[in-house]
Formats: C-alpha cells, sequence, structure tokens
C-alpha cells in the first residue's frame, strides 16, 4: 500500500510537469488540478494538509493577484502604448540606445507589476514597436530575448514580483523587509552584469540606426483616455499614476516591516486604483471579475499539494541528508550549493516546484538562523535567474515563447541556448557568491 502511494504521488508529479512542458500553451491550473486530485487519492496528502496548505499560499496568491488587476487597470488607462511611443521617442533613432531602454523598461515592469505579468505586458508592446520600426526579425531577437530575460530574472531582488518567492518567504517565515534588506544590492548587480552580457553578446545584430518611425498607429479606433485627458498633458497623467503605483509597491514594504497583512495592503492599493478608473473613464471594476487570471491561484494551490505529498513521502528527507553537510559548512557554500542545486532542478522541473521543494528542504536542515536566510536566498536566485537556462525553466518563458510565435517569430531551443549558455551561469556565479559576501557584511 505504502508503495503504491509513493508510485501514484511521483508519477502525478511527473506527468503534470511533462504536461505543462509539452502544451505551454494549455492552461497550466488544469493538468496542476488532474495531478493534485491524483495526490489526494493517494493518500501522501491528507485533509488536514490541505488546511496547512490554503494557509501557506492565500496571503501570496491574493497579493500576486491584486498586483496583476493593477497591471490590468494600467492598460486600460493606455499605459502600455504610452510607453512603446516613449521608447521610441527616447531611442533618438538608435538601436543601442533602444536596447538598454527595453531592458530598463521589462526591470521596471516586473517591479511594478510581477515577473508573469511583466512578460505579457512588455512582449506584445516590444512587438508592436518593433513592427512599427520596420526591423526584419533577426534584428528583433536581441530585444525580445533580452527582455524576455530580465524581465523574468528582475523578480530576484524583492520578492513581492513572484508568487512562488512569496509562498517560499512564508515557509520560512521571513517577512519581505528582511528579504530586500539582503537581496537588493547583490540581485541587482547581478541583473546589471547580466544586461551588460547580454549587450555584448548582440552587440554585432543590433542596428546601429534605426528606420525612421512612421506616425504611431497602435490602437485601432480612439482610446478611452484621449478623450479624458485631451485637455490635461497626458504625460503628467500617466507620471501621476506611476507615482501612485510606486507608493502601493512602497506600502508593502512598509506593511511588511510593521507586521501588518501584505496582501490587505495589495488589496486596499488596487481597490483605490480601480476607483481612479471609475472615476476617470467611467469603466466599472466589475470587468475584473472576468479579466483576472483566478487560475493562477489554482495553478499555485495544485502545484503546492503535489509537493507537499513529495514531501511526505520522503524526497525532503533524501535531500536534507544529501545537502547538509554541504550547505552547513559555509556562508558561501550555503549560497553557491542551493544556488546551482536550485538552477538544476527548475531547468528540470520548472521553478515553481523546485523552489517548494528547495524550501521544504531548508526547514528540515537544523540551520542556524543566517545560514537558513542564506540558503533561503540562494534558492531565490537559483529559481529567478538560474531557471533561464532553458525555456521550460519558468511558466514566465513558456508563455513568451508562445507569445513571440503568435508575433510571427520563431526563436529556436538553438538560438536561446546559444544566448543563455553565455550569460545565465556567470550571471548566477557572480549573484551568489556576492550574496554571502553581501549578508555576511550586513550582519
Amino acid at each position: 500500500m505504502h508503495d503504491l502511494m509513493i508510485i501514484m504521488t511521483l508519477c502525478s508529479f511527473l506527468l503534470t510537469i511533462g504536461f505543462i512542458f509539452w502544451r505551454p500553451h494549455v492552461n497550466e491550473a488544469i493538468p496542476a488540478s488532474i495531478g493534485a486530485f491524483f495526490v489526494l487519492l493517494s493518500g501522501s496528502v491528507s485533509l488536514a494538509d490541505l488546511g496547512q496548505i490554503t494557509e501557506t499560499i492565500s496571503g501570496a496568491a491574493i497579493t500576486i493577484m491584486a498586483t496583476i488587476v493593477m497591471a490590468i487597470v494600467l492598460e486600460s488607462f493606455g499605459f502600455f502604448y504610452w510607453a512603446a511611443e516613449l521608447l521610441t521617442r527616447k531611442a533618438k533613432g538608435s538601436g543601442i540606445r533602444l536596447f538598454w531602454l527595453t531592458n530598463l523598461f521589462c526591470f521596471l515592469m516586473t517591479l511594478f507589476v510581477n515577473n508573469d505579468g511583466s512578460i505579457l505586458i512588455t512582449t506584445p508592446i516590444l512587438l508592436l514597436l518593433l513592427k512599427n520600426m520596420g526591423l526584419k526579425n533577426h534584428q528583433k531577437i536581441p530585444y525580445l530575448l533580452s527582455g524576455a530575460l530580465i524581465a523574468t530574472a528582475s523578480s530576484a531582488p524583492i520578492g513581492v514580483s513572484n508568487i512562488v518567492n512569496l509562498i517560499a518567504l512564508k515557509i520560512v517565515h521571513m517577512d519581505l523587509y528582511m528579504h530586500t534588506a539582503m537581496m537588493f544590492v547583490p540581485a541587482s548587480l547581478g541583473l546589471v552584469l547580466l544586461t551588460l552580457l547580454l549587450f555584448l553578446t548582440f552587440y554585432r545584430v543590433l542596428p546601429k540606426k534605426l528606420p525612421e518611425v512612421k506616425q504611431w498607429n497602435l490602437i485601432p479606433g480612439s482610446h478611452p483616455l484621449k478623450e479624458v485627458v485631451q485637455h490635461e498633458n497626458r504625460n503628467k497623467f500617466m507620471r501621476n499614476i506611476l507615482i501612485f503605483v510606486f507608493c502601493v509597491r512602497i506600502s508593502l514594504f512598509v506593511a511588511s516591516y510593521f507586521h501588518f497583512p501584505i496582501s490587505l495592503m495589495a488589496v486596499i492599493g488596487s481597490s483605490l486604483l480601480l476607483l481612479w478608473r471609475w472615476f476617470y473613464l467611467k469603466v466599472p471594476p466589475t470587468d475584473m471579475l472576468k479579466k483576472t487570471p483566478w487560475y493562477i491561484f489554482i495553478f499555485a494551490f495544485c502545484m503546492y499539494v503535489i509537493i507537499y505529498g513529495l514531501n511526505n513521502i520522503g524526497l525532503t528527507e533524501w535531500l536534507v541528508g544529501l545537502l547538509q553537510p554541504l550547505v552547513s559548512s559555509s556562508l558561501l557554500n550555503a549560497s553557491v550549493f542551493m544556488g546551482i542545486l536550485l538552477s538544476i532542478l527548475s531547468n528540470l522541473f520548472n521553478n515553481h516546484p523546485a523552489l517548494m521543494v528547495g524550501t521544504l528542504t531548508l526547514m528540515d536542515m537544523g540551520l542556524n538562523p543566517i545560514t537558513l536566510k542564506i540558503a533561503y536566498l540562494a534558492s531565490v536566485v537559483g529559481s529567478d535567474i538560474g531557471s533561464l537556462l532553458l525555456p521550460i525553466g519558468t511558466l514566465a518563458t513558456l508563455m513568451w515563447i508562445h507569445i513571440v510565435r503568435k508575433g510571427g517569430i520563431l526563436i529556436t531551443w538553438g538560438q536561446y541556448l546559444k544566448v543563455t549558455a553565455l550569460v545565465i551561469p556567470v550571471t548566477v556565479i557572480f549573484t551568489l557568491v556576492l550574496l554571502s559576501y553581501w549578508v555576511s557584511w550586513l550582519f
């Protein structure tokens, strides 16, 4: 009976992951739900465990949902088209300047929204922008690929930009404020190095001079905002919205510092933005019921059920025995070994389950508080940056490939790997070493 439980749990996990890789355009909540059902059926997760799982993921899921609502509201204000126009103007005809601007834009979008939302927002904008410029397909790849890598990796500096980071924070009992204090500097310097390496990789392909842009014609018909702000400076209006969103993001860290629920703070922020839109565009908030991707909550919950099953059949126990001597020997080892392990696991199984397994394993190692924090943060570096080595490492990258293909640009695994093999391992090792020294210095 025990053997059957182990076989069913392992098969549920492998088949769920396999299906997500095989059919990335299918809503990932469907295979995850089926996998979770069979794990429950096997008996490796009890009904009592479900309460614990709900408590662990609910806050993270609500925070991410509220953030995505803000992204949808920004879109209805016409922010993304305004941003695309602004990027084109600021590039001043230079392909190199445009490269740095698009990467900065992708970084800021992840900071303002989250990594999945950033990919869904920035990729269509870049496709429209590059098409409008009349660039050839091979000239579009540097902008699209570097933008996707930066957008996804940018969830490492602050925990609130990635649902799996938030769930893991809850497991290790670490607040958002402490996560950012320890992580922001090394992860941001890692991102600077990643952008620099991408620039050097693509330098020969980047068009030095961009074609003259014709009249911007991205929005069929008029945009509701245009009538609203025809007497008002559009740039000023957008700046005010951005300042508001920035203040909401800051409020999450303040809430974390004072132990106020982050999820409640995020809901308050997105509700205020919805009311602002209602007042300006006369669009009631009811459209959010249809536009919000509720399936993210179902996916996170079901994925965690499957991982909890793996934990209960002894996977983390086995990993503890294997890793504890390496991780507990020094802070540098804790950082490098956990970061590399999570990079490997993320590329094999996707970063969602990888970080959950890694975090549950760390909790059973009996590490001292500072080693536990470093090992956890290194795991985040592995799952947010190291996972980008292969396209299957993150859901964001799978979504990006799908959007780019729909936009008529085929990027093969070979083309993708030729770039990531040069830039990702170097960035991960640099960030992990820096992380251990930064935290040692901080404490």
